[in-house]
């Protein structure tokens, strides 16, 4: 399991301007907790973090040495300044079913030689123990035909008896569509000419 590290935040600093020195901010909460414990984050180690990890991984989350077993529960990006503005963790509770998300991976587009692939959800919800927690469903792609769609139910997860599946099970998870791209005829004007009038 991946460890990320965080430093207790002082409620007296505002967010804003931790941001200027390069912190991102956050909060861990968990039925154990009380409150919530806000905490903040290295920018740079954050964002190197969230390149293996993501909203609905589970990770240990070291809190200046003290360590919890808890779920990313919430990443707010900032498009408008390119950075994550807030960072949210559940801390678990091994006897506790938890509500996260997982995320959808499509795999062996390369093989799709005709239609366009078009992928409706990128994440499921469902509720599980933490010792049942998943971080990722991949689907494979590569046979599906025209017309050929995949829904929830048709998933793995969908029958595992540990998970509860929070989506509605007939959602489209992918589908692969005729594509659309037949040219359209151009519409050629006829010019009409006058006859010459005949001299009289």
């Amino acid at each position: 399991m991946n460890t990320l590290k965080a430093e207790k935040r002082s409620m007296d600093i505002k967010a804003k301007k931790l941001r200027r020195e390069g912190y991102v901010v956050g909060n861990v909460f968990g039925k154990k907790i009380e409150g919530s414990i806000p905490v903040k984050f290295h920018t740079l180690e954050l964002e190197k973090f969230l390149k293996k990890a993501h909203k609905g991984s589970q990770i240990m989350l070291d809190v200046e040495g003290t360590q919890y077993d808890a779920l990313i529960k919430d990443v707010a990006y900032n498009p408008v300044a390119g950075r994550i503005d807030e960072i949210d963790f559940q801390a678990l509770v091994s006897t506790e079913k938890v509500h996260s998300v997982v995320e959808v991976i499509l795999e062996n587009h390369d093989k799709i030689v005709e239609g366009v692939l078009q992928e409706s959800l990128e994440e499921i919800a469902y509720k599980a123990l933490p010792a049942d927690l998943v971080d990722e469903v991949r689907v494979d792609v590569g046979d599906m035909k025209i017309g050929d769609v995949i829904r929830v139910k048709d998933l793995p997860i969908y029958a595992d008896k540990k998970i509860t599946i929070m989506t509605d099970p007939d959602a489209v998870v992918v589908a692969l569509n005729a594509a659309h791209n037949a040219a359209v005829p151009e519409t050629e004007t006829a010019e009409t000419e006058e006859e010459p009038k005949k001299d009289e």
